[in-house]
């Protein structure tokens, strides 16, 4: 579980092996969720700063177009030329990176992640901590009970409040601040120019993005997509359908 200085912020990740295959976390998680993708394909799960081990300066930008040049900066240091990207969530800064490198990235999955395309409205928890004051106050009574009842699910609630410190309450809270839904939109626009392969696997029962997104995704990508949704699957589909699993670390591992 190495840690690093990575310009004026300590960078926090799991790795194991030396397979070129980079795991993006979203809110409110770090690297730590993905050990089961890990653990069948190797690779590495970075926790953003603001999250998990990783620094939480308070006076750093935490906003989403910071996290997509940390994921490029990240895999400088890490000194990989040619990469396979899987995101969730708020992982999905990780296609800013790959969009400004787009030679850079072989296979990329996109699993219920943020939508960078028009029409996306934020869900309520995010229009809560989107709010001055009454996000602060959200993220002050949170604990076990109100993660759960917010979707968190049970076998994620230790893993997340076990970090759930001021600092990432504080990054969680600027990164949703600085997303307006048309500044996402502004950023899509250039994922036509992702031509590597991609797999996108989404829950049909996602209650904060709809799967029409991946239906969006599917549309706007340059190179060939496998579009896979899942019914009765949520927002962390591989919890409620084992396939997800299987399908994602086979995409993830196929040559060519």
């Amino acid at each position: 579980m190495p840690t690093v200085q990575l310009g004026d912020q300590l960078v926090h990740w799991l790795q194991d092996g030396d397979a070129p295959i980079l795991y993006v976390h979203g809110v409110p998680h770090s690297g730590e969720m993905w050990q089961p993708f890990l653990a069948r394909t190797g690779g590495v799960a970075v926790d953003l700063p603001g999250f998990g081990l990783s620094g939480k300066r308070g006076d750093a930008d935490f906003g989403f177009e910071a996290l997509g040049r940390f994921v490029g900066d990240f895999l400088d240091h890490l000194g990989w030329e040619h990469v396979r990207l899987c995101v969730h969530d708020w992982g999905v800064v990780g296609l800013l990176a790959a969009i400004d490198e787009p030679a850079r990235i072989e296979r990329v999955a996109i699993l219920d992640s943020v939508p960078f395309l028009p029409g996306y409205r934020w869900h309520f928890t995010a229009r809560q901590w989107r709010r001055r004051v009454v996000g602060e106050l959200a993220m002050g009574f949170t604990n076990g009970f109100t993660a759960r009842r917010l979707g968190l699910p049970a076998a994620y609630v230790d893993e997340v409040l076990a970090h759930f410190d001021e600092g990432t309450q504080r990054a969680i809270l600027r990164l949703y601040r600085s997303a307006p839904e048309d500044a996402l939109a502004r950023v899509g626009a250039r994922l036509g120019e992702l031509r590597c392969p991609a797999l996108i696997a989404w829950g049909e029962a996602d209650p904060f993005i709809d799967s029409r997104f991946a239906h969006g995704y599917a549309a706007v990508l340059g190179g060939e997509v496998d579009l896979r949704t899942y019914p009765g699957a949520g927002h962390w589909p591989w919890l409620d359908e084992p396939a997800v699993l299987t399908d994602v670390t086979d995409f993830l591992t196929r040559e060519g």
